[in-house]
């Protein structure tokens, strides 16, 4: 119990020292619930969050084509453009990386901690953008495959 306290209360360090408001309020949330001795919630977001997060994700992006802006003909005519179909295939790409990444995550969760903290500096220093440990994890697993190092 104490290790996994202190891996929370890094990653709130970290959050809150580079200003990853994400990072600091899920490590703080979890925190809370551990010192609280809430097992039973810890499991339900355990088997629910990332359909959750996922869920909320896919509604954030999708509400621009909810205000009827533009036409579905017109969105259809995108596709295909350059533009487009770059799109599509940055979509599939994202989606078997992000799979990739899944299975990393179950394969080694102790991962975490690198992608937690090379997302962060990502933000902090190169100003990007959070876009999720699934995201890194796919990277990542490309990485180690690559390198020869991952499970085949």
């Amino acid at each position: 119990m104490l290790k996994a306290n202190l891996v929370l209360f890094l990653f709130l360090f970290i959050g809150l020292f580079f200003g990853n408001s994400l990072v600091a309020a899920s490590a703080g949330t979890l925190l809370v619930l551990k010192l609280l001795n809430s097992p039973m919630m810890l499991t339900v977001l355990e088997r629910h969050s990332l359909q959750w997060g996922l869920l909320f994700l896919l509604i954030a992006v999708m509400v621009p084509l909810s205000k009827e802006q533009s036409s579905g003909k017109m969105l259809f005519q995108v596709l295909l453009t350059p533009a487009g179909l770059a799109a599509v295939v940055g979509g599939i790409a994202a989606a078997y990386l992000s799979g990739q990444g899944l299975g990393l995550l179950h394969f080694k969760p102790e991962i975490l901690l690198g992608l937690v903290l090379g997302t962060v500096l990502g933000v902090s220093f190169f100003k990007g953008m959070p876009v999720g440990p699934l995201a890194a994890a796919g990277l990542a697993a490309v990485l180690l495959k690559l390198m020869g190092l991952a499970q085949k």
